[in-house]
Formats: structure tokens, sequence, C-alpha cells
């Protein structure tokens, strides 16, 4: 019967002491640890990739703290089922007893009214609210709840601990435990786990279940050849999420729409949260293509409006129509390099004061002490353009932004050749 459960499911742990990771958070005084030894936790949100241990965790809490623990995925449950399990706490309301944990897997694909449901109880303490989520609760999550809970980030895991996992399956597994298996090579099992524990977990089980020899071998090149293989079991359970996602995303980069589309349809099939897909378009249409077609954001944009308003099925044509003219579309990455230049440039040389000429002067005092003096106004002159220093003086002539070698940008640096004789465009 054992053998019939996931290895990460038999692997699961059942108190910190078994808990591999996020030390940051449940360490030796670390911010969680401490609210649940005093026993009073707030409502919180846990934020981090998919195998890093979020429900685990949350059950673990419910243990320690001797609470109810009522469990909702925001897949399959709606307002209703919500509601249910508020007055189920409610009617656990009396004397000291402490207040229920309602935790919520997924909780980025609630809706606003699912969402809006939580809040009376959340509020009142009628549940101490755990929410589960892989996306950036400050796009996901209304202002009103998150303003109401904690926001935890959780880490995928380093080598270290992958490690330490592995050889816990080995040791302690009621199954695994009882085999000759010796893993020789670790790097491809890493590389294909990308921190997630429950998918290194699937493919060690993949592997040791595709071997029939007595003595069993794990080296870079079998779990790479089972892995091929196996590889419909595999996505099937969604664990190609941010391969495929990187896939998608290098496809268009490299101006190929055929594949992009390909990956497109595989996360569709997959599931994937139509949300997901079209703010890594937007990121793209910035990063990837930026000044060499402004355009681009404006359709990543209207594609991310467009397909929350009509959700699946239909938005697939949208998203095609925005992966494939992203796909089409000339390529720049200068905005990305120059903020990525400029950022560099502060952390090295600090806080530079802004020059006097270019500050604010609201005040008597500041206008004395030279604020704004000398400031040459632009549309005073020809062509709305005089030259004058904007940087730093300790940073003068320093060029951030180098224009790309596409239609639009060559324009543009054309322009700049005229203009900033300084920055040597």
């Amino acid at each position: 019967m054992t053998i019939n459960i996931p290895l990460a499911e038999r692997l699961r742990p059942k108190s910190f002491d078994e808990y591999i990771g996020q030390k940051h958070l449940i360490g030796n005084n670390a911010v969680l640890k401490n609210a649940i030894e005093s026993g009073k936790i707030p409502s919180f949100i846990m934020w981090g990739p998919p195998g890093v241990g979020k429900t685990t965790l949350a059950r673990i809490i419910a243990n320690m703290l001797d609470r109810p623990f009522y469990t909702l995925s925001a897949i399959n449950s709606g307002v209703k089922d919500i509601r249910s399990v508020i007055e189920k706490a409610k009617k656990q309301q009396f004397f000291s007893n402490p207040n229920p944990i309602l935790f919520i897997d997924e909780i980025h694909r609630f809706s606003k009214s699912q969402q809006d449901s939580l809040l009376g109880a959340v509020e009142q303490g009628v549940v101490t609210l755990i929410g589960a989520t892989t996306e950036n609760p400050s796009f996901e999550v209304i202002s009103p709840l998150l303003s109401r809970c904690q926001v935890y980030i959780l880490e995928s895991l380093d080598k270290d601990n992958l490690k330490k996992l592995l050889y816990k399956a080995l040791e302690e597994d009621s199954v695994l435990k009882n085999l000759d298996i010796k893993i020789e090579e670790y790097e491809a099992l890493f590389q294909h786990s990308g921190g997630d524990a429950r998918k290194l977990l699937n493919i060690l089980d993949i592997v040791i279940n595709s071997d029939n020899n007595e003595k069993i071998i794990i080296t870079n090149d079998i779990v790479t050849k089972r892995l091929q293989k196996n590889i419909a079991i595999y996505d099937k359970n969604g664990e190609l999420h941010y391969d495929i996602i990187s896939a998608f995303i290098k496809s268009i980069r490299g101006s190929d729409p055929n594949a992009a589309v390909y990956w497109l349809a595989r996360m569709i099939e997959g599931g994937e949260d139509v949300k997901f897909i079209a703010r890594r378009l937007i990121i793209l249409a910035s990063e990837d293509i930026g000044l060499a077609n402004p355009n681009a954001l404006l359709l990543a944009n209207n594609c991310f409006t467009a397909v929350n308003i009509i959700g699946f099925p239909e938005a697939r044509i949208v998203l095609s129509q925005t992966a494939i003219y992203l796909a089409n579309s000339a390529k720049s990455n200068s905005a990305y390099m120059a903020i990525k230049q400029a950022q560099q440039l502060v952390k090295k040389t600090g806080n530079l004061p802004v020059p006097l000429h270019l500050r604010n002067s609201p005040t008597k005092l500041m206008k004395e002490l030279g604020y704004g003096e000398n400031y040459k106004y632009s549309h005073d002159f020809d062509n709305n353009f005089v030259e004058q220093e904007y940087l730093p003086k300790e940073i003068i002539k320093t060029k951030i932004y180098s224009p790309s070698n596409n239609f639009q940008e060559k324009k543009v640096l054309e322009k700049l050749k005229n203009i900033w004789k300084k920055y040597k465009y």
C-alpha cells in the first residue's frame, strides 16, 4: 500500500525537526518561529515557487498550535465553500478556544469576490488565514486582504538542502531504504529540479522505478535519459512549469513564432494561469523589444487587460496574437541594459548629491542657498534643447544608455550624436 503513495507524500515532514529549508523563517529566533512559539500567529501569506514546503509548513503550524485546520484549494473552491468554513469556525468560538486556521492553496487564483468573502472573518479573528501563492501577492491579492496579512517569502532549496533531502529519502523512506541505491552524480538531479523539493523527489521516483537492476546507480546521464522517456508523465503533473515558460520567453526573444505558439499551447493545455502568461509578455515587451518597437508594450498591456476580461478558452487567441507579434518584432534590450548599468553605478557610487541647479527651490532659504540657480529651462531654447549638466559632478560624461542596432534606435542614435557630444555616441 505504501509503495502506491508518491515518494514526496511519504516524506512529507510532520515537524520543524523534519522540515528542510526556510531557516530565515523557522530557524532559531526567526520571525515566524518566534510567532508560532508565542502561540499568537497573524494571518499571513507564503509566497514562493512550487515545491518549497508551503502546504507542509501550514500543516505543521496547525499541529504545533493544536488548532482546527481547514483547507481550501482556490482551483475548485468557491464563495459558498468559503462561507461554509467560516460558519463552522464561528460555531467553535466559545470559551477560550483558539481560532481555527484556514489554509488556502493557490490563493492567487481566487477572484476578487472570493477574496472579499474572507475579509470579515480575517478582520474579526474568526479564522487565522494562511495563504500560499506562487505569484506576487501585490498583484494577485486584493489590497484590503493583503493589508491584514503578513507576507513571508519562501525560497527555492539550495544544493545543500536538496542533497539533505535525497539522503533523507534513501535512508528513511520505508521503501527506498530497503533498496541498494547509490547516487554517483547530483548535477542533473539538481538542474532538473530547480530548487523544487517535490520535483526532486518525483525525479528520484521516476529514475528508481524505471531501473530493474538489484543495485541502482544514479548518474547525470541516467537521470536525463529516464526523464526523456517519462516526459509525458513529468509534464502532466505540471512539473515543467518554469522550464516551459523559459522556453516560451526564449522563443519569442529568438524571433521564432512557431516555437512561441507551441510553448504557449503547452501552457494552455497544462492549465497555466492566464495572468501569469500575460504578465510575462509585458515584461518581455520591455526587456527584449523595448525601444525597437514601443508599440509592443502597448499591445502586451492590452493583452493582459483582454485576457482578464474574457478568460479561457477565448483568451488563448489574444495570447497567440500577442506572442506572434512579439516574436516577429524587432528586438532591443537597451532599456534593460541601461537600468541595469545605472543600478550598478548607484551601488558603486552611493548617494551622490543632486547638482544645485537641478534642485527644487520652494522656499526663500533654498533660493538663498543656490537651489535651482542657473537652471536652463529647455523650452526657452531652439528645438526645446540646451546643453547643461544633469548628472552629479562625480560621474559627468558617463554614458549609460546605448541604443541598439535597429531601425527605431538608429534614428535615436543620430539625434543623440548631434546634441550630446560629451557622451561620445
